[in-house]
């Protein structure tokens, strides 16, 4: 059995998957996925899982080389925001963009994460980095 605390099957394998300059999005309940973008369907319910536990169970291992976030997150300051901030340094450059543009981006993304989160904007977008 594993020892880090991802279980997800579908989830571990795409970051096992994934090569520097790869795009993992973690995306709220409603987030559009793209057609011919793999969904990786966690919701359970609202709020379960939460956008917070998903984040930081993905870094537990992926390597982050730099994030992007919709820039409303900024004046919305979903919960999702402040755990963003608290995990900064595990998360490389971070680069703000209109949720539109943040959308559009979501179609080259290797996966899209749902979570259960019903939190506006609650979205970030990982960019896979390096390990050496």
């Amino acid at each position: 059995m594993k020892k880090t605390p991802l279980l997800n099957i579908a989830l571990s394998r795409t970051i096992a998957s994934m090569g520097h300059g790869d795009i993992l999005i973690i995306g709220d309940a409603g987030l559009p996925v793209p057609p011919g973008v793999e969904l990786i369907d966690l919701a359970v319910t609202p709020g379960l899982p939460d956008f917070a536990s998903v984040l930081r169970c993905v870094l537990s291992e992926l390597q982050v080389e730099r994030h992007l976030l919709a820039e409303e997150i900024q004046t919305v300051a979903p919960p999702a925001f402040a755990e963003i901030e608290r995990l900064k340094g595990t998360l490389g450059e971070r680069e703000y963009m209109p949720h539109e543009a943040f959308k559009l981006l979501s179609r080259k993304a290797r996966a899209m994460v749902r979570t259960g989160e019903c939190q506006p904007y609650s979205n970030i977008a990982l960019v896979s980095g390096v390990t050496f």
